[in-house]
């Protein structure tokens, strides 16, 4: 079922004998409670939790309902309008390592027997039903970086990780990055994130200290698209209730301070045909193929759009910077600025590692509503192909040397800016509306336009510094 996108609120209801059987799989395993748990505008998990007496009608949805056009942004309901109905996935259950009494039990929304116009979780399973369709079968790993944090005697966040006395001297080149000192300070919190990952049966690779102080990414193996967008929710939720154990909280913030290295989260995409094991990307005997360039040709074709959704908040784009002074480990950012593309650059957009066959989208952070990207992602990708979408030479060298006037002699495009920049493209990309369909869409843009123009209501500390004695 993860995988199968219902257009009958009937279909997608699972059989009896499937939930007795996931019934006693999880009494066996002592859960007590479940939440059946939805997803919103934004990426953010929802739920109303409820015993294990209730399971059976929770999974025929005759469970808790939601008014979710009450509180998730989306006004194209009115309080006259009936309530939306859940339908637990129950190939996407997870027991909570926390607190092994409680299952989170990912779900699909439903509305008056259809799929809800504004479920991500339908919209990234409509795309996969789509590509499949068409021969198609989307893989991805995401990079999650994120900032450890605790408060300070004065109530005050300060990093968690961090032998340096507050305020004071710093390396002038960032020591923190694969520091082992400081991995190994480290390891009491990453253990246990460690182990619990590999008994989730995620295939865990490693664990970096990143560029900025008490700043982490974990590495683990691919899977198809709907699995791994669960589980990125499921992460952060981990992440934030095992830093509770140890005196810390995690920020997915991309860019917390002016001088801490930007938390990202790498998409790593990649297809099949249906069914196939092959990458269709290339292999180690011929390389990349003509499928992984008219791949790259789709994605910047819609590259402006899929960041306004990869990159969502306003301080997204403080990191989608070149460089930037007073910077923890030099100046330049590491981070894309270019819609371009080039083999293992990671001053580029779309990396196309030395490592692996897959499309390396480097503009795209921790706070992105994952199921719409990995949706957008798709369509882009497979439009690119079925077109053959040319995406130019890749640009092999340092894209931060470039001068402005050099990269527009190249015909580079810049990506966004701000998020006010990346929403107006976004309202413009036809695709867009085929991925989030038109109310879904209205009511991100809708919301976006807000939030920029509230952002422009702050008086922000740098302002009054900049200007209220120059003038």
């Amino acid at each position: 079922m993860s995988n199968t996108y219902y257009e009958n609120f009937a279909d997608a209801l699972p059989s009896a004998a499937r939930i007795k059987k996931e019934k006693k799989k999880l009494e066996d395993a002592g859960v007590q409670y479940v939440m059946s748990t939805w997803i919103d505008l934004f990426g953010i998990p929802k739920t109303k939790p409820v015993p294990m007496s209730d399971f059976e009608p929770l999974c025929m949805g005759k469970g808790p309902q939601f008014a979710i056009h009450s509180i998730s942004f989306v006004p194209e309901l009115t309080p006259a309008d009936s309530d939306q109905v859940i339908v637990p996935d129950l190939d996407a259950i997870y027991i909570c390592p926390w607190d092994p009494t409680t299952a989170i039990i990912f779900a699909d929304i439903y509305w008056e027997d259809k799929p809800y116009n504004v479920c991500p979780r339908q919209a990234l399973k409509r795309a996969v039903r789509d590509a499949a369709e068409k021969g198609y079968e989307g893989h991805c790993g995401i990079e999650p970086e994120f900032i450890a944090l605790r408060y300070n005697d004065e109530g005050k966040p300060v990093k968690a990780i961090d032998n340096d006395p507050e305020n004071g001297l710093r390396p002038r080149r960032q020591a923190f990055g694969y520091d082992v000192e400081y991995s190994i300070d480290s390891m009491p919190f990453l253990k246990e994130l460690i182990d619990i990952v590999e008994d989730l049966g995620w295939n865990m690779h490693d664990v970096v200290a990143e560029g900025a102080y008490s700043q982490f990414e974990l590495d683990f193996h691919y899977t198809n698209l709907v699995e791994m967008s669960d589980r990125l929710v499921f992460l952060r939720l981990l992440l934030k209730e095992v830093a509770k154990k140890h005196g810390m909280f995690i920020t997915f913030m991309p860019k917390p301070t002016v001088g801490d290295w930007r938390s990202g989260a790498h998409i790593n995409f990649s297809l099949t045909e249906v069914g196939g094991d092959k990458n269709l990307f290339g292999n180690d005997k011929d390389g990349w193929s003509d499928e992984s360039r008219w791949a790259v040709g789709g994605l910047m074709a819609h590259s402006e759009a899929i960041t306004a959704i990869a990159c969502p908040t306003v301080n997204s784009y403080n990191g989608l910077v070149p460089r930037v002074g007073g910077f923890e480990g030099g100046t330049v950012t590491w981070a894309p600025t270019n819609i371009t593309y080039g083999f293992n650059n990671r001053s580029a957009q779309f990396r196309l590692p030395q490592s692996r066959y897959c499309i390396e989208n480097r503009a795209a952070d921790m706070t992105m509503n994952v199921y719409l990207s990995l949706a957008f992602t798709l369509c882009a990708v497979v439009e690119g192909i079925e077109n053959k979408v040319d995406p130019g030479k890749p640009t092999d060298f340092d894209l931060y040397s470039m001068t402005e006037e050099e990269t527009a002699e190249a015909g580079i495009r810049r990506l966004p800016r701000n998020l006010m920049v990346a929403t107006e493209a976004l309202r413009k990309d036809k695709l867009a509306e085929k991925v989030l369909g038109p109310v879904m869409l209205n009511s991100y843009l809708a919301y976006k336009v807000d939030e920029w123009e509230r952002y422009h209501q702050a008086v922000t500390d740098w302002e009054v510094q900049e200007y209220l004695r120059l003038y």
